[in-house]
């Protein structure tokens, strides 16, 4: 019940000497007691029924509900923003999508750079280029009243506290982004 770190996890079947701690080596070692194992392990099938009934009623209130949304969503729309349609399909336009807005409620624009795989997001203050293989999910959600409008999370990193909100994105083109950016299977 013990795991040895040494430049990451040790491989249990080696020894030391094999992983290289000479002295003075640094050599980090975790360990649990049986009774905090067994407790872990036991309740698990109780506690993921319980986890998730309170899992989907946060899922359930919608993202325009949301205080963190509400703070950009109840300055209406911008006045720049592209027309928006709902119950539509169409490909991405050549052109940047533009008149969106951030989480600081700062315009944005998306571009999409098929031939480098970049999504650039345009801000005022600067262009953040990333690799579409580097965006690990996209989440959106019409918003409430404006259905012809989506609340798009881009998630860029392991969590979903890396998410970065996009508002008033046009309905028609929320299909088109994910299966650009995320590929379609």
């Amino acid at each position: 019940m013990q795991k040895v770190m040494i430049k990451g996890l040790a491989k249990d079947e080696k020894t030391l000497r094999e992983l290289g701690v000479t002295r003075g080596s640094k050599v980090m070692i975790v360990g649990s007691k049986l009774d905090d194992v067994v407790n872990v392990n036991t309740p698990k099938a109780e506690s993921t029924s319980s986890e998730k009934p309170s899992t989907s009623t946060s899922t359930k209130e919608p993202l325009s509900r949301q205080k963190i949304h509400r703070k950009i969503l109840d300055k209406g729309l911008p006045d720049d923003v592209m027309p928006g349609i709902k119950n539509n399909k169409e490909l991405l336009p050549s052109y940047p999508l533009s008149g969106m807005l951030n989480k600081h409620g700062g315009k944005v624009r998306l571009t999409f750079k098929l031939e480098l795989d970049q999504l650039w997001i345009g801000t005022k203050e600067r262009t953040e280029k990333i690799n579409m293989n580097h965006i690990r999910q996209i989440v959106s959600e019409a918003i409430e009243g404006h259905e012809q409008y989506h609340i798009m999370g881009l998630q860029l990193g392991p969590t979903e506290a890396s998410r970065y909100w996009i508002y008033w994105v046009p309905a028609q083109y929320v299909d088109a982004i994910k299966d650009t950016v995320l590929g379609k299977w």
